[in-house]
């Protein structure tokens, strides 16, 4: 199979569990077909798959993941860095994931955050295992705690999974106190699992509505008593994706 085929296979496939879509065209250009396969990763419930779709889903995404552009963050320096473009690039020991409290990725089709991206080049694996822990637990996720999964297709070893605070009005102390928790449990989590390098998003920003410029002082802030303490994580890498969180976090560290 080339990677046209795999990816009309996948379509296919996804798109026989789901009688409702049977009207649906296959587009024949290649972008239409892979915002399609997107938006039907997106919306699948997690349930089980058979041997062949996970084997033809991981060749294809490995392929398509290679194609973005792997970054090799071993040679980044230790210690605090900022990089800016896609997390799901990066390859590390882990990527941290700004999850909302039902864990199990961001369901609407093609969706531009962060959750989606991770679950969608991850594959279906992930969302699967994300289920099964929080059906084990039984409840929602608390904001500022962690979990850990694998990196599945990506190119990090591991992702960690954290639900920042949502700001409705005004960012309060307990506010500032749950975002910092999400960056230490993150940490902490990273470290019991031989952590050395991790990314972390810009967490609670965007549709969560925490101010960017505070958020990354709490942010930074926590990293860095964290590393101070003489913790075994070598490298912390802020990614960012908006120019203006790369002029604030490259202040804080040149603040520094």
């Amino acid at each position: 199979m080339n990677q046209e085929q795999r990816r009309v296979y996948l379509i296919k496939r996804l798109l026989k569990e789901n009688p409702q879509y049977s009207e649906i065209v296959i587009p024949s250009d290649e972008e239409s077909q892979k915002l399609l396969l997107r938006a039907l990763f997106n919306i699948r419930l997690p349930k089980k798959i058979d041997f062949k779709f996970k084997f033809i889903q991981d060749q294809y995404l490995k392929i398509e993941n290679a194609a973005k552009g792997i970054v090799e963050t071993e040679t980044f320096p230790k210690g605090i860095s900022i990089w800016k473009g896609d997390i799901t690039r990066l390859k590390i020991d882990a990527i941290v994931n700004a999850a909302n409290s039902g864990m199990t990725g961001c369901y609407q089709p093609n969706h531009a955050c962060i959750d989606n991206a991770i679950h969608t080049f991850s594959g279906i694996e992930l969302r699967n295992k994300c289920n099964e822990m929080m059906e084990k637990q039984g409840h929602l996720e608390a904001t500022g705690h962690a979990k850990i999964t694998p990196g599945y297709n990506l190119p990090a070893k591991y992702v960690i999974h954290t639900v920042g605070p949502i700001v409705e009005n005004e960012v309060t102390s307990e506010k500032e106190d749950l975002l910092r928790n999400s960056y230490l449990n993150s940490l902490k989590l990273a470290e019991v699992n031989n952590v050395k390098s991790i990314a972390f998003p810009c967490i609670s920003t965007g549709v969560f509505n925490f101010p960017n410029k505070r958020a990354a002082e709490i942010a930074y802030e926590a990293v860095s008593d964290y590393l101070k303490q003489g913790s075994k994580i070598e490298r912390v890498i802020f990614n960012v994706f908006k120019e203006e969180d790369q002029r604030i976090y490259q202040s804080l560290l040149e603040s520094c």
